[in-house]
């Protein structure tokens, strides 16, 4: 994406004006050879960024950088590097297992499963629940959070949490999930869980149970004739404490992938043919899952998201500081929505996660809220424009904390949208055979 237009005058990504001198659209540094194999280690040019976003988070961690923000009171908090936040981060990185030699990628999304023992799936819709008088945005801000989360900062309906030595960006996917729904209602479950029903006017039922947290633990779509499929299922016996989340990565040895760059990342500038993006999208993840995640693990841990392939849709182009598409950008999602839809007709149960990213001009936080907002876009248009169904769809913003090219200056390659196809890290492959 071209995003954001250097000027003399270049704003943050809220529209916060820093004086930076007019250097025009940055070129592509560095650039990785499509036929070298994708390590995960550093690469030769500087300027070029590990391929794995788990390799960055580990350089982070290291770091033990805490961006400044906000708290509650509005106290502006401190920029932590090296001393206490960088030892934590660096015990966690030594605290990884060592690396193994899983061998060739799955050839299939059953054979990366294999390591996940057979659960027994209760259906979403078994337990008794008790009828709660309960909006959307009401689910969201009785929402609790993880022990030791801090809210930084909170732009219009993002708000910036940080906890564990990471900084996320959490919005509401409510309106996407319930828009044009004929009814949406809520009931209590034990432990202190909620299951979410949204009835759309198909008589296609859409039924999400999340935790005390809100994360989601199970969602299901019931067709009209009670046939059930497992969007996400995750055995909620991983989360041994509600209160305290921890990275699911850090259980997980440092990737290696012995394929090249461009059978892990496909740029969409690079795309001659639209069939691409399906021959992409349907291919399994590049090692075996070792249980399944909640959606919510997915987007929080970098090491977890690794293990799905990426497309970059580097061809997009956003205003600066705008999470709003033109109707020419939207066009340019046509050919990774018929991939979608051709692999959802395959497999209702699908999941793609939609990823946003900035450059790193600007402050964190507002960059953090702006790519949250642009992967939304790019939801959104996903649905209103080519029929996706928003269930199959999850979004989140990571804003600079994984750049693709390694620079502080404005970068078009660093603003961009990705797309991992998530399916097999979040649902039981086989319940979902039709």
């Amino acid at each position: 994406m071209t995003g954001e237009q250097p000027s003399t005058k270049q704003p943050s990504s809220e529209g916060q004006a820093t004086t930076r001198p007019a250097t025009g659209e940055q070129p592509a540094e560095g650039g990785t050879n499509a036929g070298a194999a994708a390590q995960g280690e550093a690469p030769a040019n500087a300027n070029e960024a590990p391929i794995l976003d788990s390799q960055k988070d580990v350089v982070r961690k290291r770091k033990g950088r805490q961006p400044a923000g906000q708290n509650e009171n509005g106290q502006a908090g401190v920029e932590q590097g090296g001393n206490q936040a960088g030892q934590q981060g660096g015990a966690q990185a030594e605290q990884r297992p060592a690396a193994v030699d899983q061998g060739p990628p799955p050839t299939d999304d059953k054979a990366a499963q294999q390591a996940i023992k057979p659960e027994k799936l209760v259906p979403v819709t078994e337990e008794k629940g008790k009828r709660i008088e309960l909006t959307p945005e009401q689910v969201v801000r009785e929402r609790r959070r993880p022990q030791g989360a801090d809210v930084v900062k909170q732009f219009g309906d993002r708000v910036i949490l940080q906890f564990n030595n990471q900084t996320f960006v959490e919005s509401n996917e409510a309106p996407r999930i319930t828009r044009g729904a004929r009814d949406v209602y809520y009931e209590d479950l034990p432990r202190g869980r909620t299951r979410e029903t949204v009835e759309r006017e198909n008589g296609v039922k859409i039924v999400t149970i999340r935790n005390r947290n809100g994360d989601i633990v199970q969602r299901s779509r019931i067709t009209p004739d009670g046939r059930e499929y497992v969007l996400s299922y995750v055995d909620e016996r991983y989360y041994q404490d509600v209160d305290d989340w921890r990275d699911p990565g850090d259980d997980l040895p440092p990737m290696r992938l012995d394929i090249s760059r461009r059978d892990y990342i496909l740029d969409s500038e690079e795309v001659e043919d639209p069939d691409e993006y399906y021959t992409f999208l349907e291919q399994p993840p590049v090692e075996r899952v070792q249980r399944l995640y909640s959606i919510d693990e997915v987007k929080r841990s970098a090491r977890v998201r690794d293990i799905a392939r990426r497309i970059d849709l580097d061809t997009l182009n956003f205003d600066f500081g705008s999470a709003t598409l033109s109707d020419t950008e939207v066009q340019k999602l046509e050919g990774v929505a018929t991939a979608m839809d051709k692999l959802l007709k395959k497999n209702p149960a699908e999941t793609f996660l939609i990823e946003g990213h900035t450059d790193a001009v600007g402050t964190p936080d507002a960059n953090l809220a702006l790519s949250d907002r642009r992967a939304e876009a790019v939801a959104e248009a996903l649905t209103n424009a080519f029929g996706v169904p928003a269930e199959n769809l999850t979004t989140q913003g990571y804003g600079e904390e994984y750049l693709k090219v390694n620079t502080s200056s404005p970068n078009r390659e660093n603003r961009r949208v990705a797309i991992r196809r998530i399916t097999s890290l979040v649902a039981p492959v086989a319940s979902n055979e039709q």
